[in-house]
Parts: C-alpha cells; sequence; structure tokens
C-alpha cells in the first residue's frame, strides 16, 4: 500500500469523525482535509502549492451565473410557504378528496407533488404537513407508522421534481465532469449538459415515484380495511369547484412559468428563477386579500401581456443585439414594463409590513450561506483528494472492477446510498461526483441519466437515519406519542420504493433521457 493510500485513508477517517462528533460541516469538510494535509506536507507527503488554487476555486464558484438560481428558489419557496399558500392548497385538495382515509392520504401525495414543483424546501413542506395533516389522518383510523412515513416521504419529493436545488448543483458539478471526460477522450467539443437537462430527465422519474407512492398508499390501506369509511365523523370542510380551482391555480400557474420557461427554451434556470420570485410574492400578496389581490393580479396580467408582446416580436427590444426599435409599440411595453414592476414594489412593500419578507430573506442567507459554505470546503477538500493523487487510485480502483462502466456506476450507487446515511447531499455532490463523473463519463454512459439516478438516490438520505433531515423536521412537529424509533420503522417501505424507482430509471434509461432528447436535441 503506498503513503497515499495511507494519507487518503487518514483523511478519510479523520473527515467522518469530526462530523459524527458533532463539529459543523463545513468545518469537518475543510478542517480536517487541510490538517492532515499540513502534516503530511511536515514530512514531504503533500505539496502545500495546491492550495494557491483555493481563491480561484472560490471566485469561481461565487461568479457561477447557474448557481444563482439556488438562493432564489429557496427565497420562491420560502415566500410561498410563509404565505400559507401551500397549506391553504392543502387543506381545499384534502377536502375536495376527503370522505375515507386512502382519500386522504393520496391527497398527500398529490399535494406534495404541487408544492414539490413549486417550492421544494423539504424542511418548511415536512413542517407543513406534520402540522395539517397527521393529525387529520390519525383521527382518521391511519396507524401512525403510515402516517409518519407518508408525511416524511412525501416532503422529500421537491429534491427530485424539478426545480430542484439538488439538480442545480447536480447540473454544475455533472456537466464539468462531462467536460473534462470528453475531453480525456479526446472529444474538444461535447454537446454541454444544462440544468435544463437534468430538469427534463427528471420530470418522469418524480412523477413515477409519485405514481408509486399513490400505488403503495391504496394498496396499503385497502389491505388493511383502512381504505373503507370507518363512519368517524370528518372534521374537514366541504370545498366547492370554484375554491378548489382558486387555491389551486396560483401554484400551477408558477409551476408553468417557471418550470415551462425552461423547458420550452424561453429562460435559464436562474432567469426562470427571477420569475418565480416575482410570481411568489404575487401569490403571497394576492393571499393578503382586499386591495393587494387586485394589485397581484393586475400585475400578473400584465406579465402574461408582455410576454404575448415579446414573443409576437411587437416588444421593439433585440435582446439578443441589444438594439432597441423605437415605436409607439415600444413606448406602450415600456410603459407596461413599468408599471408592472412598480405593482410588484407595492406587493412587496406589502409583505414587508405583514411580516413575511424579511423573515423569508434571512432563512434564504441562511440556507444559503449553509450551500456556498460546503460547496467552498467542498473544494478544498478536492484539492487535498487530488494532492495525494486519489482521483489516479479511485480511477485505477473503478476500471479494475468487473462489468465495466456499468461496474463503476453501480458501486458509485451503492457508495452515495451508504453516504446518505451520514452525509448532507450537498456534500455527496461536491464529493463524489468530481471524484467518479470524469471516470464514468468517458464511456457511452449517458450524463443525464446518471445525473437522475444519483438525485434519485440522494432522497433516500433525507429518509435514512441517523441523520436523515426529513426526520428531524417531522420530530419537531410529531406528539410524543410516536416516537423516534416508530418514525425510522415508517419510513422503510418508502425508501424501498425509492429504490424501486431508482432500479426502474437504472433499468429503463429512456425514463430520463426521453424528454430532454425531444426537447433540446
Amino acid at each position: 500500500m503506498s503513503m497515499d493510500i495511507v494519507w487518503l485513508i487518514i483523511m478519510a477517517v479523520s473527515v467522518f469523525a469530526c462530523i459524527l462528533s458533532g463539529v459543523p460541516v463545513l468545518l469537518a469538510i475543510a478542517g480536517a482535509p487541510t490538517l492532515v494535509a499540513l502534516a503530511a506536507a511536515s514530512l514531504g507527503a503533500f505539496d502545500l502549492l495546491y492550495f494557491q488554487a483555493v481563491p480561484q476555486r472560490v471566485f469561481g464558484i461565487m461568479s457561477n451565473p447557474l448557481l444563482l438560481a439556488v438562493p432564489l428558489f429557496v427565497f420562491m419557496g420560502l415566500v410561498l410557504e410563509k404565505s400559507s399558500q401551500a397549506e391553504r392548497m392543502l387543506k381545499s385538495l384534502s377536502a375536495a378528496l376527503g370522505g375515507h382515509q386512502a382519500a386522504l392520504a393520496l391527497s398527500v401525495v398529490l399535494v406534495s407533488a404541487l408544492i414539490a414543483a413549486s417550492t421544494g424546501i423539504i424542511g418548511a413542506t415536512i413542517v407543513m404537513l406534520g402540522t395539517i395533516t397527521l393529525p387529520a389522518l390519525l383521527s382518521a383510523g391511519v396507524n401512525k407508522h403510515m402516517s409518519s412515513g407518508l408525511i416524511c416521504a412525501s416532503g422529500t419529493l421537491g429534491q427530485i421534481i424539478p426545480p430542484s436545488i439538488v439538480l442545480i448543483l447536480l447540473g454544475d458539478q455533472v456537466s464539468n465532469a462531462y467536460f473534462e471526460a470528453q475531453q480525456e477522450a479526446g472529444n474538444f467539443a461535447p454537446d454541454p449538459v444544462t440544468v435544463g437537462d437534468l430538469f427534463a430527465g427528471a420530470l418522469l422519474p418524480g412523477l413515477l415515484l409519485v405514481a408509486l407512492y399513490g400505488a403503495y398508499v391504496l394498496l396499503r390501506l385497502r389491505r388493511s380495511g383502512q381504505g373503507r369509511d370507518t363512519g368517524r365523523k370528518s372534521s374537514q370542510r366541504s370545498v366547492s369547484a370554484i375554491e378548489l380551482i382558486r387555491d389551486i391555480a396560483p401554484t400551477l400557474g408558477l409551476i408553468v412559468a417557471v418550470l415551462g420557461s425552461i423547458l420550452v427554451g424561453i429562460a435559464t434556470p436562474t432567469e426562470a428563477a427571477s420569475v418565480g420570485v416575482a410570481g411568489a410574492i404575487l401569490i403571497a400578496a394576492a393571499n393578503r386579500g382586499g386591495a393587494m389581490a387586485r394589485v397581484a393580479m393586475a400585475c400578473a396580467g400584465l406579465a402574461v401581456l408582455l410576454l404575448v408582446l415579446r414573443q409576437a416580436g411587437l416588444f421593439g427590444l433585440d435582446f439578443e443585439g441589444g438594439q432597441v426599435s423605437w415605436s409607439a409599440m415600444t413606448l406602450l411595453s415600456l410603459v407596461l414594463t413599468g408599471t408592472a414592476f412598480l405593482l410588484l414594489l407595492a406587493a412587496s412593500g406589502s409583505l414587508l409590513r405583514g411580516g413575511i419578507l424579511l423573515p423569508a430573506l434571512r432563512e434564504t442567507v441562511t440556507i444559503t450561506g449553509m450551500i456556498f459554505g460546503i460547496v467552498m470546503a467542498a473544494s478544498i477538500l478536492s484539492l487535498v483528494f487530488r494532492g495525494f493523487n486519489g482521483d489516479e487510485h479511485v480511477a485505477e480502483l473503478l476500471t479494475s472492477l468487473p462489468g465495466g462502466a456499468l461496474g463503476m456506476l453501480v458501486l458509485t450507487m451503492l457508495v452515495i446510498f451508504l453516504l446518505g446515511f451520514i452525509l448532507e447531499f450537498v456534500e455527496i455532490i461536491f464529493i463524489v461526483v468530481p471524484i467518479v463523473g470524469p471516470i464514468i463519463l468517458q464511456s457511452d454512459i449517458s450524463p443525464v441519466w446518471f445525473a437522475v439516478l444519483i438525485a434519485l438516490n440522494l432522497q433516500t438520505s433525507f429518509l435514512t437515519p441517523p441523520f436523515g433531515f426529513a426526520l428531524f423536521y417531522f420530530r419537531s412537529v410529531a406528539p410524543p406519542e410516536i416516537r423516534t424509533s416508530d418514525i425510522y420503522v415508517s419510513v422503510i417501505p418508502f425508501v424501498v420504493i425509492q429504490l424501486l424507482a431508482l432500479g426502474l430509471v437504472a433499468a429503463f434509461p429512456a425514463l430520463a433521457t426521453f424528454l430532454p432528447e425531444i426537447l433540446f436535441r
């Protein structure tokens, strides 16, 4: 065994020991490798010149326009969560599908899918689901294990159904890994892998997972006899079709505006995220009722009108060339744009006065700081890893596996699944993908398929103890009679379902590659 491998083992043990001891993840990922590198350098086993690349890497991360979509999507989700839009939608759909336990449980899955496509914030979704639906599920006779597992699993759908922060971060890393792999293979002009490709690729697998959850709910409750009406009085109010449309239509409109604009090529993920923020502000303002509802509707109407003018070529602006063709229609468009902007400011002012905007901004800064801190820390770990020739040793290990590229892929999926028990998805993405991606993607494996498999695999990390975030969030709202051990047991069937979905996508790559080929090729 070479000394490089010995130092790599020491570094890996040090990182995991720091994480398990309670040291903040940021310090564990950056600090432990740095200390190991300094110790190795004192013995002549590491070149400290590698650390000269740290400022350049940090600058590259902070100037990456793609990663700008992360705080925007986080802020969009928090605004919707704090405005109670998700709560209104959940209550309406639950009431519309109510009447027996299976319908109530199924409504949790359906609403979670809609919330996932509009917010994707796991903590907010699970807390909201646990607060609103857990008492209703338990009072309707659904046992505590089924109720707990359903809420925890449904709350994680936002990590695979686009737009998703996981897919944005994966898109950045897989794109870099694919470019590096193709250069090694002699292809110096490969087709780029975009976040839009990943959004399109993850859509069908995400809907597949929703369908599997729904099928399991119906089968489980029907088999146990809980799907039949037990005669318990329902505390839910009845809801009319108009009320249901009124509560769900804004979220559906936001999904179409954000996800649709990316999939049809109108906007980049960052541009679509900014549109999503504006849409979330308008929805939150409309929920306050009164004059603000009319202001929000007027602003949304102007936005749609401006989009129609732009697509019809009547806007008078050449966005690619930066030229302006002055005409009466151009002046009208500018007036409409200014009016829409003022209405958006008025809606933002309403949220500021209502105590919604500032808390959402504070949490956005906190979450974004955590994500980018881990990204930069992982960059330092990657530098130390390469300084010990870790990339070469990993390449030798993977190429020696039986089964070629598929053997490498299977081992990678297994490692990611096991790491999900103790690491967060951000850490796994920025540690594993830069190491194995350039090696695996030198083969004929589709980078979109590869990324979607990783995303499905990473989703299990939110449900696997001891560090599954979904479990922590649900524990914070679950009643004392639901023990932590009950929560751990409750998620086992849903982890199996997630692995089943992973297996299906692995067996049928077209589930991940069909839409990107249709939309972007």
